[in-house]
């Protein structure tokens, strides 16, 4: 569903202009338009001017003369609405309109040839519009044909006079006509109609200006056809149109101008949506903003939604970030009536909960009161607690959210958070009791998708409600120590889910102070895991039980036979020995009792004993705890008894473990122990080196994190016992023969190592080769390994077509080459070294490879981008010879090894991009030398002209440096030009590394590059551009410039005649 709102559009946006036949014509590619000079160069014929003071022959003196409105118009104060009701009143009392036709073209033409956005000029065009737009007859039914027709005949003459204009060959008219066009469709009124014929000439002509060579033209012709769109056909051309405009035009003032035009359908909504990532601040912005106010947010998919967010709300540009927090999040909210709830499900929160946290901070940093992030439903009951029925995944994470931005906010939200969370104790037994009654899953179950949906929903509650103890306060001593026995006891629960265990033991060691109490807590915790208290039968030995059932016997007999010798006693008066019979009696009846109830227990005794489990949930629990414990020590602290008693019990072990998941945990434990201890390191790196060649990819994986965070900690030289990085690489490998027989296997461990990395970017496995090239990226930039063989390895992957759908990889190597060359000199020299060997790569590879397809010249010239002294973070005060100066002889000597070879021609143009220090010395002599043997040898002649052009160049020839490195500068876009006459220079498409490293290029020669008619004004823009302070000259020539008035042009045209 799509929305619409009619007071955030302009009304030409939804209008249609009365029913046509849509023409299916494809937008061409953009091209420089035929010559047409339909205005003859737009100078009014002299038998056309009027001179000062003329009349046409108009009656009524009192009615307001053509030129004399115009003349008028220019100036802002006037009231233009009264000079076109007396312009009218003229016009209607004539009864030969031609004349008057005539006129106003004549002096319309004026206008049209200005270019520049002068006020005068865009006053006149302001008042043309309202003229022509007066004379729109109303839309009646019952009206006849013919008085509709006299009514629109000024307005059809207009429209057909600028038509047969739009193709003229200066730029000026051009955008003047679909300037025009643009302002009197959007006059029009809603319900407007106009000749179907004509509407099909309007909507041909700006077709092709759309296809225009300069941008405001372009962007006046995408504005005009706004009301001549079709949403509802796929088939539209003026949709067709726009998409093309929006995914292949270079310049961003008409990406946006498409933006804020085109109308959301099934078909348009994907690119308006892809243009939030766009190059361009500006054009992102004006995305989310259309997105915000025409599109339903049930039109877009819970993807679309939490990219939207995500991308939007961790924008680099701030504008961006507050379109989202202060248009789009509150359109959401009052389509959903202002229920946050229902937001977030809608954003799906159990797959994307740290989106849906940014989103829930965004919200409340735009609430005006507290009251407000009380008001939205935290559902708390009197405990200041979500009851335990009432939990669900949207209001515990809208809970956790809140409680963490009112904490973030200081002194300031204690206040408030006494009002969102009890105390630490209360709040324990709450956790426990929700956790306790997670259920698990047995293996029937698990194939069940409907349980396996509940379980995961507990879990995820479960993961918030912990995450939630990081906001108590827990400096009370019984409510910190109530909570660490509440952790404890989850943590030992057998039902607690092995996904939540890090969470647990991360708030445990929290929570408690202490380091050796904290290390010696999980290590006993892990030890109730691991061997629980199990109760065991021990069976009761056959023999004994006879025995007892034999002496059970013998008492019964014993009684009876005691019993029998009472009654003789009794019955002979002897009552002295009956009172002793009686009580053995007693006596045995005790015994008999006591054996009768050892008879009843059970045969098998039961007794308490610790067992060991092995089974790959239990030593997944323990090896979590162990690595969360790892990971939250300080590595300075070593490795301490109990520490390194897990390591030899537990992790170790495990790494043998037949389960895959055991594993990779235990490979995990075993990488980030070994960070505490480079003993611990150098004794188990070789099983590292293993398993990242022998086992499953995702071990291989977390087994290479492990190896690169060794050599990020300790450098290449982990072998020795000093730690000072290595500069040796595997391009140059060579030892001298008084090196000792250890330095030399330690160097060879290291090349074996290097060698490693180097050939797991040749990898299949597409996370593994990632995964290498981030981390020997991260080696360089932190200066581990300085290795031009390698840097060159990673450009060549960079630029594969085989890793095009890789953006990870894309993304690591974007950004590192620009930081790695920026950071330092050295840094530069490592990425000259590696120009020709990447070079001379793409020349010899075979056309099967997919390296035949990169663009060698866009190879180069981001070499000599990244080379640039200009682009260095802090460059040197003083440099005798440059990074360039160097590149340029290593090119010439390998231009001289053969001139006829066919990359020669583009060494010579990557020569003429270089800025070479032209100040005598040596390097400037030994190039020039250099260059004259290549002209001796060199034949082809755009070589030889590019030589000579450096050999002017090397001599002080200023005009020809500046000459060639006009040849190579790429043109902005997006700035405002004043000029109309000057010669336009056709822009550049920046590829895939012209893109990401052209900055210092651009920035250095933005101020040689004359401003040219191409670049956009920015219409339609609420934002200027931030521009230099001009000096008080140009500001002084800018005034004048913006006073222009037309009338002494008239008079001019009116006098010679």
């Amino acid at each position: 569903m799509l929305q619409q709102p009619a007071n955030t559009l302009p009304l030409r946006r939804e209008a249609a202009l009365g029913e046509r036949t849509a023409h299916k014509i494809m937008p061409s590619a953009l091209r420089r338009p035929a010559g047409h000079d339909s205005l003859t160069a737009c100078a009014p014929s002299p038998d056309t001017c009027l001179s000062p003071g003329a009349n046409i022959n108009m009656p009524g003196d009192s009615d307001l003369e053509i030129e004399e409105a115009f003349r008028r118009a220019q100036k802002a104060h006037n009231n233009k609405a009264k000079l076109v009701a007396s312009l009218k009143n003229r016009y209607n009392k004539l009864e030969d309109k031609n004349e008057f036709h005539e006129e106003f073209i004549r002096c319309l033409k004026y206008a049209m040839i200005i270019y520049t956005r002068e006020p005068a000029v865009e006053n006149i065009i302001d008042f043309v519009t309202k003229f022509a737009a007066s004379f729109e007859a109303p839309v009646n039914e019952d009206a006849e044909e013919e008085e509709e027709e006299d009514e629109n005949e000024f307005l059809n003459f207009l429209f057909n006079f600028l038509l047969e204009s739009h193709g003229a060959s200066s730029h000026a008219v051009r955008f003047r006509v679909c300037q025009l066009v643009n302002k009197l469709l959007g006059s029009l009124s809603e319900n407007a109609q106009i000749d179907d014929d004509l509407c099909d000439r309007i909507h041909d002509a700006m077709l092709v200006r759309a296809t225009d060579k300069y941008p405001n033209v372009r962007i006046q012709a995408a504005l005009a056809m706004a009301r001549l769109q079709d949403p509802s056909n796929s088939d539209c051309p003026t949709i067709k149109a726009y998409v093309l405009l929006l995914e292949n035009d270079s310049n961003p003032e008409v990406r946006r101008a498409v933006l804020s035009c085109i109308a959301p359908s099934a078909t348009t909504l994907p690119k308006i949506f892809k243009r939030t990532r766009d190059v361009k601040e500006k054009v992102r912005k004006l995305a989310y903003q259309v997105l915000a106010e025409k599109v339903h947010i049930r039109a877009l998919s819970i993807a679309q939604r939490v990219s939207l967010l995500h991308e939007g709300l961790s924008d680099s540009a701030d504008s961006v970030k507050e379109v989202v927090k202060t248009h789009l999040l509150p359109a959401w909210l009052r389509l959903l009536q202002g229920d946050v709830l229902q937001l977030l499900h809608r954003l799906d929160v159990e797959n994307s909960a740290e989106t849906a946290v940014t989103t829930l901070h965004a919200i409340f940093s735009i609430a005006t009161s507290p009251d407000d992030l009380l008001q939205n439903g935290v559902g708390l009951d009197e405990r200041k607690l979500i009851p335990v029925d009432s939990l669900t995944c949207e209001n515990v994470l809208y809970w956790r959210a809140l409680c963490e931005f009112v904490k973030s906010k200081g002194n300031e939200g204690e206040e408030l958070l006494e009002q969102l969370l009890p105390e630490a104790a209360i709040y324990a037994e709450y956790l426990c009791s929700f956790l306790k009654s997670v259920t698990g899953l047995s293996e029937e179950q698990k194939v069940d998708i409907t349980q396996v949906e509940i379980v995961m929903t507990q879990e995820f509650v479960g993961q918030q409600l912990i995450l939630l103890v990081g906001c108590l306060d827990t400096s009370e001593e019984g409510g910190r120590k109530r909570m660490v026995a509440v952790l404890q006891e989850i943590l030992v629960m057998p039902n607690t889910p092995t996904s939540l265990i890090g969470l647990l033991v991360e708030k445990l060691i929290g929570i408690l102070r202490d380091d050796t109490q904290k290390i010696q807590m999980v290590a006993e915790i892990i030890s109730d895991v691991r061997e629980p208290i199990i109760p065991i039968s021990e069976p009761v030995d056959e023999n004994e039980k006879r025995r007892k059932q034999v002496r059970l016997a013998e008492v019964r007999v014993q009684i009876m036979e005691v019993k029998q010798t009472l009654e003789e006693c009794i019955s002979c008066q002897d009552f002295s020995r009956a009172a002793e019979l009686k009580d053995s009696i007693s006596q045995l009846e005790e015994l008999k009792n006591q054996l009768v109830l050892e008879a009843s227990q059970p045969a098998e005794n039961i007794k308490e004993q610790r067992v060991e489990k092995s089974d790959p949930e239990t030593l997944l629990k323990c090896l979590k705890m162990c690595a969360e414990l790892f990971k939250q020590m300080n590595i300075k602290r070593g490795i301490c008894p109990t520490m390194n008693a897990l390591i030899e019990s537990l992790i170790l072990p495990s790494v043998s473990n037949p389960n895959p998941a055991v594993r990779n945990m235990a490979v995990i434990c075993l990488g980030t122990a070994a960070l505490h201890s480079k003993d611990l390191a150098n004794t188990h790196l070789v099983l590292l080196l293993q398993i990242t060649q022998l086992d499953e990819p995702k071990i291989r994986i977390s087994a290479l994190r492990a190896l690169i965070d060794q050599l990020l900690l300790n450098g290449l030289n982990i072998l020795q016992d000093k730690s000072a990085p290595i500069s040796q690489a595997p391009d140059s490998p060579d030892n001298s023969n008084g090196q000792p027989k250890q330095q030399a296997e330690e160097e060879s461990t290291v090349q074996s190592i290097l060698k490693m990395l180097s050939e797991f970017l040749d990898s299949e496995i597409c996370e593994l080769r990632t995964e290498t090239a981030e981390g020997l990226a991260k080696l360089m930039y932190c200066g581990r390994i300085v290795s031009p063989k390698l840097l060159s390895r990673l450009v060549l992957l960079w630029y594969n077509p085989v890793t095009e759908d890789d953006q990870r990889l894309r993304h690591c190597l974007g950004v590192f080459l620009q930081l790695y060359a920026r950071a330092s000199r050295t840094n530069q020299e490592c990425v000259e070294e590696s120009f020709l060997p990447t070079m001379r790569t793409l020349f010899n590879a075979p056309v099967t490879s997919p390296l035949s397809e990169v663009d060698t010249s866009n190879v180069a010239e981001l070499f000599v981008e990244l080379t640039r002294p200009s682009a260095l973070v802090q460059p040197a005060a003083v440099q005798t010879v440059s990074v360039h100066d160097s590149l340029a002889v290593r090119i010439c000597n390998e231009i001289l090894k053969d001139v006829s070879a066919p990359e020669v021609r583009l060494y010579c143009k990557t020569l003429s991009w270089l800025e070479i220090n032209t100040e005598p010395g040596a390097a400037n002599s030994e190039l020039q030398l250099l260059l004259k043997d290549i002209l001796q040898e060199v034949k082809d002649k755009y070589c030889v002209r590019v030589i000579e052009k450096l050999c002017n160049q090397l001599n002080g020839d200023r005009s020809s440096k500046s000459a060639s490195n006009q040849d190579t500068t790429l043109l902005t876009l997006d700035d405002n030009t004043g000029e109309v006459n000057k010669e336009e220079i056709k822009p550049k498409r920046a590829k895939r590394g012209q893109k990401k490293a052209s900055t210092a290029k651009n920035g250095k020669k933005a101020s040689k590059t004359e401003l040219t008619s191409d670049e956009s004004d920015e219409e339609n823009v609420p934002e200027e551009p931030p521009s230099v302070r001009p000096s008080r000259r140009a500001k002084m020539a800018a005034m004048d410039k913006t006073k222009q008035d037309l009338t002494a042009l008239m008079n001019q045209e009116a006098n010679g005649s």
